[in-house]
């Protein structure tokens, strides 16, 4: 039950509210970070799954395309050893070195070329159309060493139909194991357009294909400057050759955009693939949707910030009247003194805190003599003039802050007085009535001595047992009050229960 109502006095503060209404909306703030950085952290798991979707299909399309071509090439280099092959028909001749697989859409031409780089043998046409090869670097490599397997060289401008081309090739052995020539296949760079072409990354995306060496064999979205261009000493390539397989986020060195790359090196053929994704591209959906939802939770929270903060101060203002009205019900309007109800609840607190501390409670009644008498001479208005006169002279006749003067009802008052024994309570009469004494009423012509007032004074002194009940002090009091009435007026009576029988004992004094 205490707890309950602990926590419906929180919610009636307005303290509370404003303190809610800035936590909650922080809690929305906290919320709603964390849900946009789920989301962020959804957008990348999204990209970095398609760019590693995205080069598995492009490498494996790409490694079986270079397999199936350099199986042709290694055919045409097992068929020139077969029996008979030099004294065949030219035509029969060509259909045994080549088969239709190389002659696929975006395969260039294959040559065979002898050992000094002449073309002899052509897939294209019978005879061989004419040409020397022997500067080109495919063959300068094949010449100079055995054993290379299938060599890939940089791209090159086809002599034949002026078309750009990436070189595969492989050499040709005599009997003996010296150089016998080379047999070269090419593939079109328009091939590669056309495979990355299909693929959408984004306005900041690319799609790079490089020799191992740094060479960029292509790249789309495709510009010609960028063909051929060496970027072995980019922090970028550096990575890839190091790595050969996995995806990082690092800056260009081509153009300074931040891109997330997926990488991996073909096969065992020296090239090297990356799917490169704009990091604006990877979060311009997650930040969109970040703006709308940040937008939209920051006007809620300004808006419970904002209704809270109103709310608060209605509560401020209510507590506020709230307080006035408790005062109000607690202070007689026309003396501006405590009234009845603040009295008895003083005095409550009083008879406790003296049975507690063992320290003696004196009480003082006073009444107005012959108020009646100044009302029906003088009027209500002269009546009341003279009750807030009496308040003051009460009101300057204490001077501690326990004391309590208040006004019990029509011209009574109450001069409650904690840890004050009967001779004190006495010196604190004999001074109202100076006070009083002195007491003028300009409007109606009364001067001073004309009011009086007659006082009851009890004193109750607490036992040692602290659970004995005290004599009711207001009783008391009233009742030394109707002493002092009879015994002429503008006097005080004193009564105080004796130490153990508890009987009333009259004091009077003038």
């Amino acid at each position: 039950m205490n707890l309950l109502r602990r926590v419906a006095s929180g919610l009636r503060s307005a303290r509370t509210w404003i303190a809610l209404g800035v936590l909650a909306p922080m809690g929305m703030v906290a919320v709603s970070g964390l849900m946009l950085a789920d989301l962020r952290r959804d957008a990348w798991a999204t990209a970095e799954q398609t760019s590693r979707n995205l080069l598995q299909v492009l490498e494996r399309d790409i490694a079986r395309n270079i397999e199936m071509y350099d199986l042709s090439i290694s055919a045409a280099v097992d068929n020139l050893k077969a029996p008979g092959l030099a004294e065949a028909d030219p035509r029969l001749r060509q259909l045994i070195l080549f088969d239709r697989a190389a002659t696929a859409r975006d395969m260039g031409v294959m040559l065979i070329l002898d050992e000094r780089g002449d073309a002899v043998g052509d897939i294209a046409a019978v005879p061989p159309r004419k040409g020397n090869y022997a500067d080109r670097e495919y063959f300068q490599v094949h010449r100079s060493s055995a054993g290379l397997g299938l060599h890939v060289g940089r791209p090159i401008v086809s002599r034949l139909d002026g078309e750009r081309m990436l070189p595969f090739s492989r050499r040709i052995d005599r009997p003996d194991g010296s150089f016998g020539g080379v047999v070269l296949g090419t593939v079109k760079l328009s091939y590669f357009t056309h495979l990355f072409s299909e693929i959408d990354l984004g306005p900041g995306g690319a799609i790079n294909l490089y020799l191992t060496d740094g060479t960029r064999l292509m790249r789309y979205p495709y510009e010609e400057a960028d063909l051929g261009a060496n970027i072995a000493q980019a922090s970028t390539f550096k990575r890839f050759l190091r790595e050969g397989r996995g995806s990082f986020v690092s800056t260009s060195a081509r153009d300074g955009v931040e891109r997330s790359y997926t990488f991996a090196r073909i096969g065992t053929l020296p090239l090297i693939l990356n799917v490169a994704l704009s990091t604006k591209d990877v979060e311009a959906e997650w930040a969109a949707k970040a703006t709308i939802i940040g937008g939209i939770v920051l006007v809620l929270c300004g808006l419970t910030i904002a209704l809270s903060l109103l709310f608060g101060r209605e509560l401020r203002r209510r507590e506020a009247m709230r307080a006035e009205m408790a005062a109000l019900s607690r202070t007689d309007a026309l003396t501006g003194l405590p009234n009845r109800r603040c009295f008895e609840d003083a005095l409550r607190r009083a008879l406790d805190a003296a049975r507690r501390d063992g320290h003696p409670l004196s009480l003082l009644i006073v009444d107005a003599d012959h108020f009646k008498r100044f009302n029906d001479r003088y009027g209500h208005p002269v009546g009341d003039a003279i009750l807030q006169g009496l308040a003051r002279c009460l009101a300057t006749s204490v001077h501690r802050p326990q004391d309590l003067v208040s006004r019990i009802g029509g011209e009574e008052f109450a001069l409650l007085l904690p840890e004050t024994d009967e001779a004190g309570a006495l010196r604190i009469a004999d001074v109202v009535h100076a006070e009083v004494s002195k007491l003028t009423v300009a409007a109606a012509g009364i001067g001073a001595g004309v009011v009086t007032v007659s006082i009851g004074l009890a004193c109750v002194r607490p036992s040692g047992d602290r659970s004995a009940t005290l004599p009711d002090p207001y009783r008391l009091a009233d009742g030394a009050l109707y002493e002092a009435k009879n015994g002429g007026r503008n006097q005080t009576r004193s009564v105080a229960p004796p130490p153990q029988q508890g009987a009333l004992q009259l004091v009077r004094t003038s």
